[in-house]
């Protein structure tokens, strides 16, 4: 079977994500780095548990499918059986106008260019900076910017339009946060890979280039900060990370439900979950990652751990068969979501902005559902 036989990037990709994840903290734990100990046992229980959750959310649409006559019936339906379509769709589908979307991309693009210029100077190469960098600019411009350029490689597939991938890539890089410039890149890769035929070596070569672009802009931000000395090289930081990550969460496993639910709270707030995360696991004011398993367990303990992974597995799944049976559109709102979940595998689902992507892409499915079902809402 060759790789452009398989479908990389069915939710179940996740997965694959912790598992690789999980064999990079173990080779960091194995070389000790930093002195670093194994975690608990009880902690790999825990990823074990989430997993299994995360896998029966996406198995549960499937079954409910597999065994439900009438929803066989109305996938199966030609679409050239539907009606005309209601006003309200109509009206919708200007969002997805290429100038429209176009201008926004641009209007975003120099929102970054005015908040890099404004910051005066380089994030990436300073860890002051990187800490001022995201602004209330840059909480604009982002939001905008990925569910854009996506929707509009996706329905207007055009050359020159990478070239706006390429710029903003470099624009949200240079603030040193490696899940902007990794959700864009991914994001990107997926969108092109459901909506254009990619051989092989191309998938092959990304996959290559995400790898590198992550592993230099976390080294470079790493050195970057002046109050920190780090002796290891590229790789082993990857090593480290994963590892001291994992040991957080190992730290959390032992202390359950101690936020009782604050961090949630403070996703939806002007509140800071990771610097919570640091001050409750660690003791220390510090920003800390403690993988898409440690907030939920801070928070509300195994049986929210258990909820949290179901509604993400079945969210992505929903959002994978639509996609699936209507591709463009929706393969651009899919790989936004999915690009953001295979990076909460380190830095756990406290970002309010990848909540309001599910959210759109949950109105997309939505829309799916009321014009092929011919719900006229007008």
């Amino acid at each position: 079977m060759k790789v452009k036989d398989v479908d990389l990037f069915s939710p179940y990709i996740v997965v694959v994500v912790i598992g690789l994840y999980v064999a990079l903290a173990l080779v960091g734990f194995e070389k000790h780095l930093r002195n670093l100990q194994y975690p608990d046992p009880a902690t790999f229980g825990y990823i074990a548990l989430g997993t299994l959750f995360f896998t029966l959310g996406v198995v549960l649409p499937w079954l409910i499918y597999r065994y439900s006559g009438h929803l066989k019936t109305f996938f199966n339906k030609p679409e050239t059986d539907l009606e005309s379509d209601p006003t309200w769709y109509s009206q919708l589908r200007f969002l997805l106008n290429e100038k429209l979307l176009l201008g926004i991309v641009i209007f975003s693009l120099l929102l970054q260019a005015t908040n890099l210029y404004l910051l005066g100077g380089i994030p990436l190469l300073s860890g002051y900076l990187k800490f001022k960098a995201t602004t209330d600019l840059w909480r604009i411009a982002y939001p905008l910017f990925l569910p854009a350029l996506n929707l509009l490689l996706a329905k207007y597939p055009r050359k020159i339009y990478y070239l706006l991938f390429l710029i903003g890539l470099a624009l949200f890089g240079l603030t040193g946060y490696r899940t902007t410039t990794l959700a864009i890149i991914i994001s990107v890769f997926i969108t092109t890979y459901y909506t254009r035929r990619l051989k092989t070596s191309h998938i092959i070569g990304f996959i290559t280039f995400i790898a590198l672009i992550g592993i230099a802009v976390g080294y470079i931000a790493v050195k970057a900060i002046e109050w920190q000395q780090w002796s290891l090289n590229p790789f082993d930081l990857v090593f480290y990370r994963a590892a001291f990550t994992t040991m957080v969460l190992s730290k959390i496993v032992a202390m359950q439900g101690a936020t009782g639910g604050d961090l949630f709270l403070q996703i939806f707030s002007s509140g800071h979950p990771r610097v919570t995360v640091g001050c409750t696991a660690l003791g220390y004011k510090a920003c800390i990652t403690s993988t898409i398993f440690g907030p939920a367990l801070l928070d509300f303990g195994a049986i929210g751990l258990a909820i949290q992974m179901l509604l993400i597995g079945l969210a992505l799944r929903m959002v994978y068969n639509v996609q699936k049976i209507k591709n463009g559109v929706y393969a651009a709102l899919y790989s936004i979501i999915l690009a953001h979940t295979l990076i909460w595998v380190e830095t756990g689902p406290t970002d309010i902005t990848v909540w309001l992507f599910y959210a759109m892409a949950l109105f997309g499915v939505l829309i799916f559902w009321l014009r092929y079902s011919k719900l006229n809402l007008k």
